[in-house]
C-alpha cells in the first residue's frame, strides 16, 4: 500500500520561499508511468493543482504558478519536494502531494487522484 507523507514548516514568514517534502512509502516514485504532484487548498477555497514531476523527472507547473514553483525529487530517500518562493498570506492553505496515473491538473476532489497525503497546514504570517 501506497503512503505519502507531507513535511515541513507550518509558518513562513512573507516574502520567504516555502519547502515542503513528500515522502513515499510502499512503492518507488520512479516507477513507471505516474504523476507525482503538489495541490493546495486555501481556506474557503477549491483544490488548487501546483504542478508534478513524473517517474522519469519531468516537471509540470500550473502557468499562474510557474514562476515561484520549483519540483524537484531525491529518489535515494523516496522523496520530493516543492519549493514556493516570495510566499505571500494569499499562500496559506492546507498542501497534500498525490500520485496517479494523470496529470489532474484540475481537480475538484482528492479523490480524483489515487493515492495522496494527509496535507500539511501552512500559514504564511509575519
Amino acid at each position: 500500500q501506497v503512503q505519502l507523507q507531507e513535511s515541513g514548516p507550518g509558518l513562513v514568514k512573507p516574502s520567504q520561499t516555502l519547502s515542503l517534502t513528500c515522502t513515499v512509502s510502499g512503492g518507488s516514485i520512479t516507477t513507471n508511468y505516474y504523476y507525482w504532484s503538489w495541490i493546495r487548498q486555501p481556506p474557503g477555497k477549491g483544490l488548487e493543482w501546483m504542478g508534478a514531476i513524473t517517474s522519469s523527472g519531468s516537471t509540470y507547473y500550473s502557468p499562474s504558478l510557474k514562476s515561484r514553483t520549483s519540483i524537484s525529487r531525491d529518489t535515494s530517500k523516496n522523496q520530493f519536494t516543492l519549493q514556493l518562493s516570495s510566499v505571500a498570506p494569499e499562500d496559506t492553505a492546507v498542501y497534500y502531494c498525490t500520485k496517479d496515473l494523470r496529470l489532474h491538473s484540475d481537480p475538484t476532489s482528492l479523490s480524483e487522484y489515487h493515492y495522496w497525503g494527509q496535507g500539511t497546514q501552512v500559514t504564511v504570517s509575519s
